[in-house]
């Protein structure tokens, strides 16, 4: 897993990156927790994620925000970290500029930079929200939703109560064309132990390779 170094809006931000053999393989970024909160790229949840991504044959980066790590600049609120991960994603699509599919997996904070980025950028085809902060942050920005996705929830996390995530569910689920699957993981937090790490990276795998057969099987019926 190479360290790149990328342009960002605010200086240069660090990464570590994969690239795929596969040509026009899909690409993921990934998007750590809150960086005053110890955040960063190294977490265990977005780095399962980062090897189960380049598992299914993804290209994929994760990244630290602003502030974080060698990047340079500091923290902005949640503003400047929207167009970090802007940036990340056009040092992606540079490098993969026939990339199948474009995904955005965050945990915590980074689900909400992750949200923010699919209504940025249209061309996204996928997401992946775990322990979104639903009753920290206002999500009525998603309307409409552009796409379908995975939302993970601990059942017992302390800190955004499963109901405010169950009614965003809910919210996005009336939107016509959009499904999201949601699943709880039962006795888990807001920090996941390992094993509940890989429960999230198995479940995650699983709705990734669901979304990618049903696009080859489009693909096929054309």
């Amino acid at each position: 897993m190479p360290e790149v170094m990328f342009a960002g809006p605010d200086g240069r931000l660090e990464g570590r990156y994969h690239h795929a053999k596969r040509p026009n393989a899909p690409v993921a970024l990934l998007l750590h927790p809150h960086p005053l909160h110890g955040g960063t790229m190294n977490n265990r949840v977005v780095h399962s994620l980062y090897g189960k991504f380049q598992a299914m044959g993804f290209s994929v980066l994760r990244f630290n925000f602003r502030g974080v790590g060698k990047s340079q600049g500091r923290y902005d609120g949640g503003i400047g970290e929207i167009s970090d991960a802007a940036a990340a994603l056009d040092f992606l699509q540079t490098v993969n500029p026939n990339a199948s599919m474009l995904w955005a997996a965050g945990y915590s904070f980074g689900s909400y930079v992750g949200m923010q980025l699919l209504m940025r950028r249209p061309e996204m085809g996928g997401f992946i929200s775990i322990s979104a902060p639903a009753s920290h942050y206002d999500f009525g920005f998603l309307a409409p939703c552009p796409c379908s996705g995975l939302i993970l929830h601990g059942e017992e996390d302390e800190l955004v109560p499963v109901n405010s995530v169950q009614k965003l569910v809910d919210k996005l689920n009336t939107q016509k064309g959009v499904t999201i699957d949601y699943r709880t993981i039962p006795n888990a937090g807001h920090v996941f132990t390992p094993e509940q790490v890989e429960t999230i990276s198995g479940m995650a795998e699983d709705h990734v390779l669901s979304v990618l057969n049903r696009s080859r099987m489009a693909l096929a019926a054309d």
